[in-house]
């Protein structure tokens, strides 16, 4: 909790903590919207699914030329040029008139999410080294935050908007004119220059150490974005619910133990270190898993929030450790990271939707509890033995 303190008393910390809770209140507030996009423009979920994947595709063509870019740029002056544009890119999708004018717009949300989110990380692991701080967790706590803002905002605003595009762009001017001006405490700031320089940024042999740190990531990732999708039709089907109000309650309960563990992360890694840190977070989601698996509503539910508050400091110390790798920029290693870990995020839920399909949803969590031990495994077998290990 020390973190969080240092992040809401000293304007250089709280300044980039802003950035992780600007990025999900724009998040927060476009998903409000989705199911009056599909309706306008008469899709169907397979469309929307697509559309989505168009975001996801963005990121993923965009991030090897981030390092590139914050190196040319600046690291602190990108950071705000990246949430400025992102910021802005919300409104495309709000103006789409067709189905092909929606997936460029989210295309091109994609592609300043995913930078803004590398800049950011690298930003935060850039100020840890300066000042010999651990604030990476609390940081990503402020991007959980940031979402249920501009979710319990948005519900709140979407009253008195009748077009959402009026409220998309009061969001955005918010957040662009909050973030300008608290960037002159980060603006400065840019990439270490004693890091090597190497011909070809995402050389393998460069990333050589980085390759067990990006799976873990892929992993806890694929988790994070299977429990978002499919909580709840894990109560309805297998726990067997049967009204819609108790739908959302893993979900509820997993995002905000997640909030709570990353304010509380950055404390627990700069007692025990990463490596251990991640380990307990691994141990601490199976627990959860094998609660989930209970199938019981109230074991169940709090199996969810279980595996949240595990997974919510992996993740974070995952791009502690790839910020701190030797003869790599701390952008090009959460590039790397980064990257691995989304596809993880994007699969995961798709993966599952077979897997159910095949078989059943509760196997489909068996397999996320199998994957989770194999991480914990991982960890403990490689990571610690590992170059970049941080204590």
């Amino acid at each position: 909790m020390s973190s969080l303190r240092l992040i809401l008393s000293k304007s250089r910390y709280f300044s980039v903590a802003w950035v992780f809770c600007s990025l999900n209140i724009m998040i927060g507030t476009w998903v409000l919207y989705i199911p009056q996009v599909k309706a306008k423009l008469n899709l169907n979920d397979s469309q929307i699914g697509v559309a989505l994947f168009c975001l996801a595709l963005g990121i993923l063509v965009f991030l090897p030329l981030v390092p590139f870019i914050t190196k040319k740029v600046g690291l602190g002056k990108y950071t705000i040029i990246g949430i400025i544009l992102f910021s802005l890119a919300f409104i495309g999708p709000l103006l789409a008139t067709n189905y092909v004018f929606l997936c460029v717009a989210l295309f091109i949300v994609g592609i300043f999410s995913g930078s803004t989110d590398v800049a950011m990380n690298a930003l935060v692991s850039r100020i840890e080294k300066e000042d010999s701080k651990n604030i990476m967790s609390s940081a990503h706590g402020f991007f959980s935050l940031g979402g249920a803002i501009g979710a319990i905002l948005g519900s709140f605003l979407m009253m008195y908007f009748t077009n959402p595009i009026f409220h998309m762009t009061l969001m955005a001017t918010i957040v662009i004119t909050i973030n300008i001006g608290l960037s002159k405490h980060y603006l400065k700031i840019n990439e270490e220059h004693n890091v090597s320089k190497e011909k070809e940024p995402f050389k393998l042999t460069t990333f050589t150490p980085l390759i067990i740190v990006a799976f873990l990531a892929f992993v806890i990732m694929s988790s994070e974005g299977a429990i978002e999708h499919w909580s709840s039709l894990y109560l309805f089907e297998v726990v067997g619910i049967t009204t819609d109000n108790l739908a959302g309650l893993g979900f509820i309960l997993f995002s905000a133990t997640m909030t709570i563990g990353r304010f509380f992360g950055d404390g627990v890694s700069a007692r025990i270190g990463s490596t251990k840190t991640i380990l307990f977070g691994c141990v601490l989601a199976c627990v959860g898993y094998l609660c989930v698996l209970f199938n019981t509503l109230i074991i169940t539910v709090i199996g969810f929030g279980v595996i949240g508050l595990g997974l919510s400091v992996i993740v974070p110390e995952l791009f502690r450790i790839a910020g701190k790798a030797k003869n790599v920029s701390a952008s090009s290693a959460i590039s790397f990271v980064s990257g691995i870990g989304f596809i993880g995020f994007l699969l995961g839920p798709v993966v599952l939707g077979f897997i159910s399909d095949a078989y059943s949803l509760e196997m489909s969590f068996i397999t996320l509890l199998i994957l989770t031990v194999l991480a914990l495994l991982t960890s403990f077998l490689k990571l610690r033995l590992s170059k970049i290990k941080i204590e």
